[in-house]
């Protein structure tokens, strides 16, 4: 038995399979899109060591002029929020930056899980499909001629196999596909939290010399 005539044959088995499977396509290519396109910043060790050279110079509307630049990147965007309360209090800026580390966070992990939950879900759909057609099976060898038995039999383990094998197909992939997002994910939250560090550090440093320069021209 191929493929196409399993699935023509056991529709109702392996359509929670391959509705898994779908949704699993629609999960990866906005995930893709999102974390390699959407927030991916290019060089942002570069791109920090600007925003570094700008505030502690005292030029913070340079440094906001360069993340308005990258519109929609986290590490831009958590450092042009401490920027627009560059004025402010320290505290007030600590609380931006952890808010907005926050919301990315939570935007950047969002979805992926529910990639291991398909694959486990696919797997088990499988299985289900597995038990059924040796079910199946087994019961039409039950009723059926002696030299009819072994076809059935065969026919029927075929049909099992299928299942697990469809399972495993879906499951397989979005796996391997999980491992890689969940690596790229922390990869942009670490990208974010050096941002946060290096605008609140850069503000601080350009305060303190402001500071000490006001008290040696006094």
């Amino acid at each position: 038995m191929n493929l196409i005539e399993f699935l023509k044959n056991n529709f109702l088995h392996v359509a929670p399979i391959l509705t898994t499977g779908a949704v699993a396509i629609v999960i990866i290519y906005e995930r893709f899109q999102t974390l390699f396109k959407t927030y991916s910043l290019e060089n942002t060790d570069g791109f920090l060591m600007q925003i570094r050279n700008f505030v502690s110079r005292g030029k913070t509307n340079e440094a906001l002029t360069l993340c308005l630049q990258y519109p929609g990147k986290p590490t831009a965007e958590i450092i042009k929020a401490a920027l627009e309360r560059a004025d402010q209090p320290e505290e007030l800026i600590l609380n931006t930056i952890e808010y907005t580390r926050n919301q990315f966070a939570e935007k950047i992990q969002k979805r992926t899980n529910y990639l291991a939950m398909i694959a486990n879900v696919a797997t088990l759909l499988g299985l289900l499909g597995t038990i059924a057609g040796l079910i199946e099976s087994f019961t039409a060898v039950g009723h059926a001629d002696p030299q009819q038995k072994a076809a059935l039999l065969a026919n029927g383990i075929s049909t099992a196999m299928n299942a697990t094998m469809l399972g495993l197909a879906v499951a397989v992939p979005c796996m391997i596909v999980f491992s890689v997002f969940i690596n790229k994910a922390n990869k942009l939250i670490a990208e974010v939290e050096a941002g946060g560090m290096t605008i609140h550090d850069s503000l601080q440093y350009h305060s303190v010399n402001s500071n000490g320069g006001s008290r040696e021209s006094a």
